[in-house]
């Protein structure tokens, strides 16, 4: 066989693993990842470049019904992964019910791209128990093929990564090589930030933020950034400040310690917070943010 490249996309609701699926994959962290649901807002690439391949991952958002403008635009990425993809792989997990978005998983069941179903966090169960999960997506997607997995554990990832390779057509690469992600770097400064919202902000306040660079100037030895956070409501604004600036210290701090491995170098980090009032219905807004092209 010559050389093979294809997009392999994941799908899957929220809270079911794919971000980790998706750095696991790469070997990257390409995706941020934290408890809550709808944290990935981008479709992100992660592209494995190998002697006789380039496997392209893209890693969606979490499937659900849109509330605003900004989820119209997350759905989309969703279902743009049905049209373009090579192999899908649809993500579910041990603790995941079966009635979830039944119209999207017909119209898994009825395209004629290949589809992995992968089981994750398998680690949490018996095998009587993944037996019976097993059989039940059999009968849901019969035309699936079911590999167990747990991508936080890295199990199975590698027989999973073995058939995908099986699936994939030949071609010529995509993106040249030593590339890990369509992104630009000023990307995944606001993901790190966004985060470190995600996870030290609780109740819905990261849902109303977004992140912003403002520049980026990079020499040497250490890389510039000013960033802005987005927040809806002036109230908002205080919470993410928090008493003293110290909550907002807090996320930045983190946010640089990790941008600093990431890029290798020392990061001078400095983070305003803005209030963008009703910027998730906003058209110009979400154009600008790269929700919509």
């Amino acid at each position: 066989m010559g050389y093979q490249s294809g997009f392999i996309n994941i799908i899957g609701n929220p809270n079911v693993g794919k971000s980790t699926l998706m750095n696991a994959f790469t070997g990257e962290k390409i995706s941020i990842i934290t408890h809550k649901a709808q944290t990935t807002r981008h479709r992100i690439l992660g592209i494995v470049n190998g002697e006789n391949f380039q496997a392209v991952f893209s890693d969606t958002p979490g499937i659900l019904k849109p509330r605003y403008k900004l989820h119209e635009s997350m759905m989309s990425f969703v279902n743009n992964a049905l049209i373009d993809a090579d192999v899908i792989l649809y993500v579910t997990d041990v603790i995941e019910t079966f009635d979830k978005n039944k119209e999207y998983l017909e119209k898994i069941q009825n395209t004629d791209i290949p589809v992995l179903l992968l089981i994750n966090k398998i680690d949490l169960v018996d095998s009587e128990r993944l037996e019976a999960l097993a059989e039940r997506w059999t009968e849901t997607l019969p035309k699936a093929e079911i590999f167990p997995i747990s991508a936080k554990e890295n199990f199975n990832i590698d027989q999973v990564f073995k058939r995908i390779m099986e699936l994939l057509p030949e071609g010529p690469a995509y993106y040249p090589e030593g590339e890990m992600s369509d992104k630009p770097e000023r990307f995944f400064v606001s993901e790190a930030i966004r985060e470190k919202i995600f996870l030290y902000y609780k109740e819905d306040v990261p849902y109303c933020t977004e992140v912003v660079i403002e520049s980026f100037k990079e020499e040497e030895s250490i890389i510039h950034i000013h960033a802005v956070i987005l927040v809806s409501k002036e109230s908002q604004k205080g919470i993410i400040i928090g008493k003293k600036g110290l909550a907002l210290k807090k996320t930045a701090t983190h946010a640089r310690q990790d941008l600093e491995r990431f890029f290798g170098k020392k990061i001078f980090l400095e983070v305003f917070v803005k209030v963008e009032k009703n910027w998730r219905d906003n058209e110009k807004n979400l154009r600008n943010l790269g929700y919509i092209e």
